[in-house]
């Protein structure tokens, strides 16, 4: 039998607690990516500590890979509630690998092969229960006819803290379950992976993310935790002490945002995380950000709502709150990375423009992207630059003005300490030297003025650029998380001939509504994909552009799509 090689997806299921997430991204997918595959890694899993049901998928290829699949070709089931739920899952003569010693394969389709491997008992014997992951993964590599050196490279970097004896004892129980395996079944699987040359990096999209925030020169970073943003200040708190950052744990959503502006305000470069309910707190610090005219990075992490709503799971419900959060109306930039490396590089361009436009960023992103691993090239960091914008060289002239009406509407900005630069700050609308007015005359200058800079911020961000064919039969438009699900489903709607091409959205405010429409009024055939109900983004093109999307699919049940549901969506109306 022809196998086929370095091209399939591993899923690993049981309960919380049963160490899902370090045997699949520590262990598996660390391996793969080691063995210089590309990879991608989303996790599902409830708001509890223990109990309740976790999987993790792990799709593998010779080629970037862009998001998960709904197809399983091995499932690693540890418990039977895993074989219940996800074995409609497998593909045709796939694989699931459990301890029948503990739980029952019953009613499983004639054609899923069924791997019975003692996984408990073999961990017990090499030193520990917990070790049975590490068994289970043992037996996946032999199942696929690979071998154990690169497997035994990642247990002694993952567990070489913990001593020599807990990484010998992990080595050990996962050659006891290659090597049981190899003697008490035929291999005859489909599916088969070789080791590659090259090199890459994997990570999340929220770790790509600080990394941005801290190659942009980010020092001050205040948080409260609320999944999914608290990876953010989890990731930022490894990095206090190494690259000299101030993380502040406060005590509500209201603290870390005040604390960011003030941050701001004292000129280093400052950024605070949440999710839509943290941010529902943090919109009057928002609206201070605003009015004062401080550069301030938010990241939103999108979780479904409204309320406290799906914790651990995903959505993009919040775009038009992000438009018009806050009082009264305000200029922001809003962008929506869709992948790792967006959220590595426009993390930069929003501190970026944030200190040279003196406005809020708000960088979108949800449980989706920030959660999920994929492997991509190293960032390219030689073209990074720094703009700190304008800072008030000399200030000494008695009449500084902190808010003056330039023509751009940018203001020279003094920082504390600079002598001559002192000027009052509040949230109550301004003169140009920050005296509290309520003069129709003034409000209105400092209303236009602030606008005024979204005249240069649009022109300075690019418009979304056409992906694909310029005559393709459907038009696929899509914004933050769903690009990768999207880029998979064209490769199916291909191979049926359809073809396709993507609108891509990445920044939302400013809008460019003349590109936007053009590509629009072009299209023989619009679609429109998102992780919402009411699809906000098409009511945004619409109050735009003035034009309707033709056809919508949408997913609004906290998962995020897989490219087979996109690509049926699209073939219905193709």
């Amino acid at each position: 039998m022809e196998k086929t090689v370095n091209d399939f997806s591993w899923k690993i299921a049981g309960a919380a607690g049963d160490g899902i997430l370090n045997a699949g991204l520590l262990m598996f997918a660390k391996t793969c990516v080691r063995s210089c595959l590309y990879v991608f890694a989303s996790a599902e899993y409830p708001s509890l500590i223990r109990g309740g049901h976790n999987h993790l998928d792990v799709r593998v290829r010779l080629t970037p890979v862009h998001s998960h699949t709904k197809g399983v070709d091995i499932l690693v089931a540890l418990n039977e509630e895993a074989i219940t739920k996800h074995q409609h899952k497998l593909t045709p003569n796939g694989a699931i690998i459990y301890d029948g010693t503990k739980i029952k394969a019953e009613n499983v389709r004639d054609d899923v092969k069924l791997y019975n491997v003692p996984l408990e008992e073999i961990a017990v014997a090499h030193g520990n229960k917990i070790m049975r992951n590490t068994v289970a993964i043992g037996v996946t590599f032999s199942l696929l006819d690979g071998d154990l050196n690169v497997f035994n490279d990642v247990i002694r970097t993952t567990f070489g803290r913990k001593g020599e004896e807990v990484v010998q004892a992990n080595i050990n129980a996962a050659k006891a379950g290659f090597d049981y395996l190899k003697k008490n079944f035929e291999n005859n699987f489909k599916i088969k992976i070789d080791r590659c040359i090259g090199k890459n990096i994997f990570l999340s999209g929220h770790e790509a993310l600080s990394l941005g925030a801290l190659k942009a020169g980010c020092k001050f970073f205040a948080g409260y935790p609320m999944t999914p943003a608290s990876s953010i200040m989890h990731n930022m708190a490894s990095y206090e002490k190494p690259y000299n950052v101030v993380v502040k744990h406060t005590e509500d959503e209201i603290a870390a945002i005040n604390m960011a502006v003030g941050a701001s305000f004292a000129g280093v470069r400052s950024m605070t995380a949440t999710s839509g309910g943290g941010f529902c707190l943090m919109t009057e610090g928002f609206g201070l950000a605003a009015q004062t005219e401080t550069p301030l990075v938010v990241v939103e992490s999108q979780r479904p709502g409204p309320g406290s709503g799906m914790a651990t799971h995903t959505g993009q419900g919040d775009l038009k709150f992000m438009l018009h959060a806050s009082t009264d109306e305000s200029p922001r930039v809003v962008m929506a990375p869709g992948d790792v490396d967006e959220c590595f590089y426009k993390t930069i361009d929003a501190f970026n423009l944030a200190d040279k436009y003196q406005i809020p960023v708000i960088i979108m992103t949800d449980k989706y992207i920030g959660e999920s691993y994929r492997t991509t090239t190293e960032f390219d960091t030689s073209k990074v630059k720094i703009e700190r914008g304008e800072i008030a060289k000399d200030p000494k002239e008695p009449d500084y003005k902190r808010y003056k009406n330039t023509e751009s509407g940018v203001s020279p900005r003094s920082i504390p300490s600079q002598e001559g630069g002192m000027h009052i700050a509040s949230s109550y609308e301004h003169s140009e030297h920050g005296f509290e007015t309520e003069e129709e005359k003034v409000r209105i200058m400092m209303h236009n003025k602030r606008f005024r800079k979204f005249e240069n911020l649009k022109k300075e961000i690019p418009p979304p650029k056409l992906q694909g064919p310029e005559d393709a039969d459907i038009t696929i438009i899509s914004w933050g998380s769903t690009k990768g699900c999207v880029t998979e489903a064209m490769k199916l709607l291909e191979k049926d001939g359809i073809k396709t091409n993507h609108l891509h959205v990445l920044y939302i405010s400013p809008f460019h509504e003349k590109e936007i429409g053009e590509i629009i009024r072009k299209a023989k055939k619009t679609v429109i994909v998102e992780n919402n109900k009411t699809s906000q983004l098409g009511s945004v093109i619409k109050e735009n552009t003035g034009l309707d999307i033709d056809h919508k699919v949408l997913k609004y049940d906290g998962r995020p799509f897989y490219p087979e549901e996109i690509y049926q969506g699209i073939k219905e109306i193709a």
